[in-house]
């Protein structure tokens, strides 16, 4: 097991060969990064824009390969609960995929490809 220690936060992670199931492996925290750096960006824009949005999630899917290991495509469905209109749901996606620094570090390193689906409010 190792141990990130950054600002107040420690972050436990697998670092064995084997990797387990009960703690994150370093794709995991990769893939974690991506998905923060998604939902930051929905907060930033919901009060830059304004974009008006009740929830948000992403759901993000790493391909890996073996020989060279490496992750080589990674995929994500951000879904936002809002009642805005589908021209500003997509603009909300493009201000996430330029302005997100772990997304476009990562899109450099390999395929990155994803949508956002806007659900409506109740």
């Amino acid at each position: 097991m190792g141990e990130i220690h950054t600002k107040h936060a420690v972050i436990r992670f697998d670092s064995s060969p084997t990797e387990g199931d009960e703690l994150p492996g370093p794709v995991d925290l990769l893939t974690s990064a991506f998905a923060a750096c998604i939902i930051e960006h929905v907060e930033r824009t919901g009060e830059l824009l304004p974009f008006a949005f009740d929830l948000a999630s992403v759901e993000v899917t790493a391909e890996r390969q073996d020989r060279s290991p490496g992750v080589v495509r990674i995929t994500y469905v951000v879904t936002v609960v809002t009642d805005e209109p589908s021209d500003r749901v997509d603009l909300l996606h493009r201000q996430i995929q330029r302005q997100g620094a772990t997304f476009n570090t990562l899109a450099r390193a390999c395929e990155v490809s994803g949508t956002i689906k806007a659900l409506p409010s109740r």
